[in-house]
């Protein structure tokens, strides 16, 4: 059996029109590529989401090294804006162009290329996992969150895992993760008494009120940042009262603001200074605030250590440069997988990702596939 080509995959695997939450069949490729190789697959679909589990090796081992990544893409926009057509998958003068050639169908397919070429060619003791999510890029519920909930169900596990996001910013190489801030969203709505506005004595406007409250938050600072992570940030989103009319003050204002926070705090305890800055405003205007929180994850670190280094030793053997161990960007499947095994992120130059016109070179998607066959290599030495 020849070798995988991870640029081809990547085109074939373009071509499949996974849009969140559809399949578009790049699931049920790499399920048979997979289980041609000699993978024991198994779907692991939740709530119509496609999920695939991919095993080589024995079940328990003391060792298994696991990579996670999506087939799942966001949508293309304005297709006539594309240069090319975003699911053909075309190569033109060592450039992929596509939906998903960044972010990431290349680092699915390059950790699958070098997964099925290492196993062939040099059977480890121990075993190779791929967990591969089609809900990345929507909710985020039923997609590697299932496939870890499975996991746990059948006794498989994970002792490492490199997650495959494009990671560096200009240079192939530069950058690595080894955490990511927590996320989290607060919708507030304050409830007044509406009234002209030429008698604001008999109303209680909530609109001064949201204002006093979004400049406390906003102005705050959460912290000055901790030995690896930046400061934490707040901004606010959205304000809006659905108000047409100058002349009447609103009954209720609305606004929704972002919190990334690092690890000097958790979403409960950001959760406790909203509410309090909220009491404050409620005492103050004679209004009401209620808040409804979301929290896409929490903070997390792994701690600089044996699988970082691997990961830095195999990127400056392939690239000569030495990664920087970051946790910048948003969120990751990583904020699931650190509860189940150590785990870093490495990938592609991701400039282009979610843009129109989303294109990566095709040596860097053959430089992955390297890298993560030097990890497998010298993790199972």
């Amino acid at each position: 059996m020849p070798a995988v080509d991870p640029v081809a995959l990547t085109a074939e695997l373009i071509r499949c029109p996974s849009v969140t939450p559809a399949e578009g069949g790049a699931i049920t490729l790499l399920d048979a590529l997979l289980t041609k190789a000699g993978f024991t697959t198994t779907r692991v679909d939740r709530a119509g989401i496609a999920n695939l589990y991919a095993r080589w090796g024995a079940k328990g081992a003391n060792r298994s090294f696991g990579f996670n990544g999506h087939t799942d893409v966001v949508p293309v926009g304005d297709a006539a804006a594309w240069t090319h057509d975003p699911f053909g998958g075309e190569i033109i003068d060592g450039v992929l162009w596509g939906r998903g050639a960044t972010d990431m169908k290349s680092g699915v397919a390059a950790f699958a290329a070098a997964a099925i070429d290492f196993v062939r060619e040099t059977p480890p003791d121990g075993a190779v996992i791929l967990a591969i999510t089609g809900d990345e890029e929507g909710s985020a519920v039923d997609g590697t969150v299932a496939l870890l909930d499975w996991m746990a169900h059948e006794g498989e596990r994970m002792t490492a895992c490199l997650v495959g996001e494009p990671t560096c910013p200009n240079t192939m190489g530069e950058m690595m993760k080894i955490g990511r801030r927590g996320s989290m969203v607060a919708h507030l709505a304050v409830r007044g008494v509406q009234g002209h506005s030429a008698y604001p004595h008999r109303a209680k406007n909530p609109l001064h009120a949201l204002a006093r409250l979004l400049d406390r938050l906003a102005s705050h600072e959460l912290d000055t940042g901790t030995a690896h992570f930046d400061a934490s940030t707040l901004a606010v989103t959205t304000v809006d009262t659905g108000n047409t009319a100058t002349n009447v003050i609103p009954a209720e204002a609305r606004a929704s603001l972002n919190i990334r926070f690092n690890d000097a705090h958790s979403s409960a305890t950001l959760t406790d200074w909203l509410r309090r800055e909220a009491d404050r405003v409620e005492a103050d205007f004679g209004v009401t605030v209620s808040m409804r929180v979301t929290v896409s994850g929490e903070s997390f670190l792994t701690p600089p250590g044996a699988l970082s280094t691997l990961v830095a030793a195999s990127v400056k053997a392939e690239t000569g440069v030495t990664p920087v161990l970051s946790t910048s960007g948003g969120t990751s499947d990583a904020r699931f997988v650190k509860d189940h095994c150590p785990v870093v992120e490495f990938g592609l130059v991701g400039k282009t990702m979610h843009q129109v016109d989303e294109r990566i070179e095709v040596e860097q998607i053959h430089q992955l596939k390297a890298i993560y066959t030097r990890i497998l290599r010298d993790y199972f030495a």
